[in-house]
């Protein structure tokens, strides 16, 4: 048995924190902390779609994921600045966009488009999956506002999604491991699931060795159990927090007001 970080059981989910609207420009926002993760994903609908979809009255859903300069320990220089941006982030920004597009009903926007930013304030593993969770999430909230203002006359989202990642290091199972632990497993492996109990996209593979079919497997339980977790967050207009595991998915609330006033922390 590896010992974790903060005596993390195998099958144990890091601490979350969800934090919604934290500025209003957006039309929607959150703040999703996992563990020392920390990644703010915004949500804006805009008249437009791309030129392949012109003409046809249907909309389209576009993501982009970016790590700031100090969200590493090494601070890494601007995309913006250099014009380009890198491999990694249009990879996750494409794993995104492509996740969200399948529980999207884009054909009941018009011909608009669904903006979802997600930067990475602070990366301790982990960064892809909790940006595609806090993305979805910030996805439900937003639809509440769009149906209240009449900006959709329908709701647009036929299910729900979670990312999970999961790691192997010999004969361990490691449920969403941060950095220190994912620069050393054997193989890992992100899955991403519906509410309904679907499978949208697991990627991942061995880095090592390879690995037995019984250990992936356990990384497939370990991913559904945790998504129970993430699916009973109850997605209020409120802030929420939780220490998670899968042996517990009994979320307490708490409201932004109440946890400022009493800067308690989970």
């Amino acid at each position: 048995m590896i010992e974790r970080n903060a005596n993390r059981r195998n099958d144990e989910l890091r601490p979350f924190l969800i934090t919604y609207d934290v500025f209003s420009n957006a039309d929607a926002s959150i703040l999703f902390e996992l563990g020392n993760t920390k990644v703010l994903c915004a949500v804006t609908m805009q008249a437009g779609v791309p030129p392949f979809l012109r003409g046809q009255g249907i909309g389209w859903l576009n993501a982009e994921y970016a790590l700031l300069p100090t969200a590493t320990s090494i601070r890494a220089q601007r995309e913006s600045t250099s014009a380009t941006r890198t491999g990694r982030s249009v990879e996750i920004s494409r794993f995104i966009g492509r996740s969200l597009r399948t529980i999207v009903n884009c054909n009941l926007l018009g011909e608009r488009t669904i903006y979802i930013d997600c930067d990475v304030l602070q990366a301790d593993g982990g960064t892809r999956v909790a940006a595609l969770t806090a993305s979805c999430m910030v996805l439900r909230h937003v639809q509440k506002k769009w149906l209240a203002k009449k900006i959709i006359t329908t709701p647009i989202l036929t299910d729900d999604l979670v990312a999970i990642s999961v790691g192997i290091k010999g004969s361990d199972v490691l449920l969403d491991p941060d950095y220190q632990e994912d620069s050393t497993i054997d193989a890992d492996f992100n899955f991403v699931l519906t509410r309904s109990g679907r499978m949208i996209e697991v990627h991942g593979g061995a880095e090592q060795i390879p690995i037995e079919w019984s250990l992936f497997d356990k990384a497939r339980m370990y991913a559904m159990q945790a998504s129970h977790i993430l699916f009973n967050v109850n997605t209020v207009n409120q802030t929420q927090a939780s220490i998670s595991s899968v042996s517990d998915i009994s979320i307490p609330l708490f409201s932004l007001k109440n946890r400022l006033s009493s800067k308690q922390t989970v």
